[in-house]
């Protein structure tokens, strides 16, 4: 299983930034889905998160601004950034609870993680 994040960038204060992900592998269903963050200096923390049914979590300081969504579809997941502040910059992860099937066709578990992508806004 592989998570692949996509969608950073560099953009002004108040602009805006849409993430994306995609798992892949041997899927058999994708679970809770979320964007985490680092920002320079600091520990990995939850910005957001989905439930395969679509209940939505968000950290305080994101509520307002930023939309997690996910197309179950296509094992895709969403983050659209608005409004971004000096203090959104930070790498981003995204993480998703999946039940895959290994090489000896057994139902395997996990959590597995993106590589991150960096937002970087501008002041």
């Amino acid at each position: 299983v592989q998570l692949q994040a996509s969608g950073g960038g560099l953009v002004q204060a108040g602009g805006s930034l849409r993430l994306s992900c995609i798992v892949s592998g041997s899927i058999s269903r994708v679970d809770d889905m979320g964007w985490y963050r680092q920002g320079p200096g600091k520990g990995r923390e939850l910005v957001a998160s989905i439930t395969s049914g679509g209940n939505t979590n968000y950290q305080d300081s994101v509520k307002g601004r930023f939309t997690i969504s996910r197309n179950n579809a296509k094992d895709m997941l969403y983050l659209q950034m608005n409004s971004l502040k000096p203090e959104d910059k930070a790498f981003d992860y995204c993480n998703a609870d999946v039940l895959s099937l290994n090489a000896n066709s057994e139902y395997v578990g996990g959590r597995y993680w993106g590589q991150g992508t960096l937002v970087t806004v501008s002041s």
